[in-house]
């Protein structure tokens, strides 16, 4: 079944009354939380993580979805008024979508970067549908050293891109191999770090894990450290609608961004920081209003904010086709997969075809939900900024407790998911990143499994990793990895001090 004839199914699917009710409510939520400061749709998904167990896997996953890319709508409308990123990714739309706002022109700032979110968004799924199948083609070929080899990229990449240091970020990836492993080992039956507890013999459950890095832990750091100054909010000021010069200005950034932000967020820990400066960078270059930037460049929010929406569905695309979790939101959103037993990756699209394709289709139907969403209804999206901090962080950390509990209606994971909430509030306090921790406690019990059966096969034989050719390719890619930063780093370092 080709690519488009595999999407018109994905539509019977998407379009059916759960699904397409699911995936408005995905959305919503994705805009909410992209407008309130500091909550992420990392947070959100790993919240609603435990309410959705026995949802049925598709809609719960449409709606996740739609969470990751709305998220990314709404983030835009703090970073313009309030000058306060709700995402990492809209620090640089803040740059000069704010100034816009200070001389009265918040309508055309938050236009552009609804339109430009819904021409990249659509742009970058288009890409996806035609893109995804092939890397699953090519991924299919893969054997266990081969699976191995990806999942040790995964490691790699999240714990040394993200984050201040690589030390932090392999100290997080080493605590979450260490949960991973807590349990009975399949294969030998022996209990492994269980400390003689017998409500560890079944393992921890991921989902408290994610909600108490994710929730609890965020919270507690938002409350702490994030509540000391007020927040100044501008008002938007006439139309919220672009002129004719406004949209001769946007439409040639909104492809750039396009373009830069799609295949940056399809690799590993690219993220969607990287092309929205790299977006910037290039719009100011390449504008001829150079002299506005600094002062409301409407080019310096329209680039940034396609290249953050394209970027998301780049993340997606390799999430769906090899099971890799490129960004913190999407080592949550695998954790909402093997919540419901699945496991991304080639093998889902024969085995869940339905699932995967309705996935795909729902992004078309989201993105033209979120630009009806955002433009109409930006005064109520300003109204969500005037909800008191504290009664929000204390509604997350109630719904984070009762859905924890809920789970298997345990004491013991109540305990637990504090006891991690506050390790996550440390790791925060000190710029650990998180997300390595999700990653090695989902993969590393599978990257185990498919280790032990690459040395089955070869006999106990190490060379199996680098004599096949895509297992040593990746593993070079890994070694890239680890060598072309510090090199780059050091590069820039000496020319910087060579032309102060």
């Amino acid at each position: 079944m080709d690519a488009f004839t595999s999407l018109l199914s994905g539509f019977e699917v998407a379009l059916t009354f759960n699904n397409l009710a699911l995936g408005f409510l995905g959305v919503t939520l994705g805009t909410a939380v992209g407008v309130l400061p500091g909550i992420g749709p990392a947070l959100t998904v790993a919240l609603l993580l435990p309410a959705t167990a026995h949802f049925d896997p598709t809609g719960a996953l449409i709606m996740f979805a739609g969470i990751y890319y709305g998220a990314m709508y709404g983030g835009s409308t703090t970073s313009i008024l309030l000058n306060t990123p709700g995402e990492s990714a809209t620090i640089v739309t803040a740059l000069e979508g704010n100034l816009m706002a200070k001389r009265g022109r918040a309508g055309p700032a938050l236009a552009t970067s609804a339109i430009g979110s819904f021409v990249a968004g659509t742009i970058a799924v288009v890409l996806m549908t035609f893109m995804a199948p092939l890397v699953v083609e090519f991924a299919l070929r893969f054997g266990p050293a081969e699976y191995f080899a990806v999942m040790v990229l995964a490691f790699v990449t999240v714990s040394a891109l993200l984050g201040s240091s690589r030390a932090r970020g392999l100290a997080s990836l080493s605590f979450g191999l260490f949960l991973g492993l807590i349990g009975i080992d399949a294969q030998t039956g022996q209990t492994r770090f269980t400390f003689g507890i017998p409500e560890l013999y079944d393992g921890i459950d991921v989902v408290v894990v994610a909600v108490g890095l994710f929730a609890v832990g965020e919270t507690i750091y938002l409350a702490t450290f994030l509540n000391r100054t007020p927040d100044v909010m501008e008002k938007v000021k006439g139309a919220v609608w672009m002129s004719k010069s406004d949209w001769l200005r946007s439409w040639k950034p909104w492809l750039r961004g396009t373009a830069l932000g799609f295949p940056f967020g399809a690799m590993p820990a690219g993220g969607a920081e990287i092309p929205t400066f790299l977006s910037y960078a290039m719009e100011k270059k390449l504008s001829k209003h150079p002299e506005e930037f600094g002062k409301g460049a409407i080019e310096g929010v329209a680039g940034p904010e396609a290249a953050n929406n394209a970027s998301v569905t780049g993340s997606m695309t390799m999430l769906l086709a090899l099971g890799l979790p490129v960004s913190a939101t999407a080592a949550i959103v695998l954790a909402a997969f093997q919540q419901y037993g699945l496991q991304p990756g080639p093998l889902l699209f024969q085995s869940n075809a339905a699932l995967v394709w309705g996935l795909i289709a729902s992004m078309y139907i989201g993105n033209v939900l979120l630009l009806v969403l955002n433009l109409p209804l930006v005064g109520l999206w300003i109204k969500l900024l005037r909800i008191p901090r504290p009664l929000l962080y204390a509604g997350i950390l109630i719904f984070a407790t009762l859905g924890s509990y809920g789970i298997r209606n345990s004491w013991f994971d109540l305990l637990l998911l504090y006891i991690i909430g506050l390790v996550g509030f440390l790791m925060r306090r000190y710029d650990i990143p998180v997300a390595p921790t999700i990653v090695g406690m989902i993969l590393g019990p599978m990257a185990e499994q498919q280790l032990r059966r690459a040395l089955a096969i070869s006999q106990g034989d190490l060379s199996i990793f680098v004599t096949r050719p895509i297992c040593a390719a990746i593993f070079a890619i890994v070694v890239l990895v680890f060598i072309v930063p510090p090199i780059w780093k050091s590069f820039a370092a000496r020319k910087a001090h060579a032309h102060p």
